[in-house]
């Protein structure tokens, strides 16, 4: 094609020189030169190939999820829908389902779970940089109760924001409980309180994410979850003793059993896959550096009751980064400071507390609070 308008090209370059300083763009001679070039060796230059922004973009290889750190994550945890939630409980599923057909190309706006997703991201991008062939990464799955219609918008909601997300499972209105351990999920988040309590029944850890009253920046070069101690990481026993006996007699027996370790609770298990992904950057030498830190942040004594929180910690080979004992005073101003991804409590108490000040807080229902919760619920009920 080249050498058909080679004639008429030549023809044109006094004329067109004067414009293309205009136009501030290369002469046509430059044009020309170039097309001489590939009509003499026969290969393409670089510069003419397909613009980049034409390329796929390549997308990280997804871990093998038997060996993966797997997050199990609602529609409604990771993207805000109360809008639409709204339409479904005024007007039914049909209409819900049309109004997200009709506004399928509209990204959702970022939910509760969103910041703890990309902050999660940060660390596999580090990670595949330190072990490129490894699966131990951590792996979002999309779980949600929608039809699969709704499933478009998710997906370009997704690719909207550039998250990593290629599973998903998507139930027609089934609960998607029953599919959690087929997933192999070692963290179920969810906006909806009922399907968390499922889970936890199933011995999911799991727990029901809420949005902050006000916005607050978090890091977005490290990952940061805090925990409390009983009925979240430990077992409820020692709530037990409190509900049944006072203070008093839980600091007796705290003392009495403190090499005794306590029973594990519900997120027992998603604490120590996090200290398997630490220490895949300790071994590099990057413990000061690494992308991930885990806080305790517990009502305990230190004094009174805190050797055996740790004592447990130490027994099961894990530890947190930090330990705050609060001795029963407001979790709200230190999760303020901390400013967590995520913070995770059994108590609605501190959960508020926590939302007030702007901090992500996750409600787990599990141990004698919840019971003490459930028959208050009945009274009313029955009232």
């Amino acid at each position: 094609v080249y050498l058909s308008v080679r004639p008429l090209l030549q023809s044109l370059l006094p004329r067109c020189l004067h414009l293309c300083v205009y136009l501030s763009v290369p002469p046509l001679s430059v044009l020309l030169t170039s097309m001489e070039g590939i009509v003499e060796t026969g290969i393409l230059p670089a510069a003419a190939a397909a613009p980049s922004h034409l390329s796929p973009r390549k997308k990280p290889r997804m871990p093998n999820p038997q060996y993966a750190t797997t997050i199990a994550i609602s529609s409604r945890a990771l993207f805000n829908m109360e809008e639409e939630t709204k339409i479904f409980q005024k007007d039914g599923v049909e209409a819900y389902v049309k109004y997200q057909v009709g506004h399928e190309n509209e990204p959702f706006a970022p939910g509760a779970a969103f910041p703890f997703v990309k902050a999660v991201e940060v660390v596999n991008e580090q990670l595949r940089q330190l072990y490129p062939d490894s699966d131990e990464l951590f792996d979002i799955v999309l779980v949600t109760n929608n039809h699969a219609q709704v499933g478009v918008r998710l997906i370009n909601s997704i690719n909207h924001y550039g998250l990593s997300v290629e599973r998903f499972c998507m139930t027609g209105g089934k609960s998607p409980i029953e599919y959690l351990k087929a997933y192999h999920t070692n963290l179920y988040l969810s906006a909806d309180s009922e399907k968390v309590q499922d889970a936890i029944e199933q011995g999911i850890a799991a727990a029901a994410i809420f949005s902050p009253n006000k916005d607050i920046n978090v890091s977005e070069k490290q990952l940061r979850v805090a925990f409390d101690g009983d009925a979240v990481l430990f077992s409820d026993e020692s709530e037990q003793i409190v509900k049944q006996h006072g203070l008093d007699k839980f600091f007796e027996h705290e003392q009495t059993n403190e090499n005794k370790p306590l029973a594990m609770g519900p997120l027992k298990g998603f604490l120590e896959s996090l200290g398997t992904l630490q220490k895949k950057f300790y071994i590099k030498g990057q413990r000061l550096k690494c992308p991930i830190r885990t806080y305790l942040v517990t009502a305990r004594s230190a004094a009174s009751s805190g050797a055996r929180a740790l004592k447990t910690l130490r027994s099961w080979g894990l530890e947190t980064d930090e330990a705050l004992f609060l001795a029963g005073a407001p979790k709200a101003p230190l999760l303020q400071k901390i400013r967590p991804h995520i913070f995770f409590d059994d108590q609605m108490f501190h959960v508020e507390g926590a939302k007030e000040t702007g901090t992500i807080a996750a409600h787990v229902p599990y141990g004698v609070s919840q019971r003490h919760r459930k028959m208050e619920g009945k009274e009313r009920e029955m009232d």
